[in-house]
């Protein structure tokens, strides 16, 4: 009887150990997000009649910016965030939205890609833009495309060169 405590003993150590090494390395593994593509200076034409105001919407190219996101956990998932910074400055009567045009490459057959296929309003705080989803594998993505549109651009807001950082996060969910 003494002998059966014992083992059970030994394998709840190991049990236990193994659990703690499991913790670690998911402590270890983290998501990944690299952002290219290029600047995008919205060409903004000049009014030349009394009483005309700007078009007002502008789209950027519907791959201005390309994300490559990493989820290192199977049954695991990571949420894509964007908000903006003024850089230096920027008029909050624009209004700066972004979407995602498609689903970049990957080679996992069971990760999901999903959301932030229509423009979402950017703010000075995270907005979720969308969700990578690994089942059977690590979950990798690249060049996944995002596209910006600017609006509310109008004659009463005053002439300036305003400028915006993107700044995009991946996170556990």
């Amino acid at each position: 009887m003494k002998k059966d405590y014992i083992i059970c003993r030994i394998c709840l150590v190991k049990a236990t150990f193994m659990l703690f090494l499991l913790s670690f390395c998911a402590m270890k593994a983290q998501r990944t997000l690299t952002v290219g593509g290029t600047n995008w200076a919205v060409s903004i034409p000049s009014i030349t009649e009394a009483g005309s105001n700007y078009a007002g919407t502008y789209e950027s190219a519907a791959n201005q910016i390309l994300l490559t996101a990493s989820i290192p956990l199977l049954l695991s998932s990571g949420k894509v965030s964007v908000h903006y910074e003024g850089n230096p400055t920027w008029n909050p009567n624009l209004i700066l939205q972004a979407k995602r045009t498609g689903d970049g490459t990957t080679l996992c057959l069971l990760c999901t890609i999903t959301g932030g296929t229509a423009y979402q309003t950017v703010t000075l705080t995270d907005i979720e833009l969308f969700r990578i989803t690994a089942i059977a594998a690590l979950a990798s993505y690249t060049n996944i495309p995002i596209q910006l549109q600017l609006s509310g651009v109008s004659v009463t807001i005053p002439a300036a060169t305003y400028n915006s950082r993107l700044v995009f996060t991946i996170s556990a969910l």
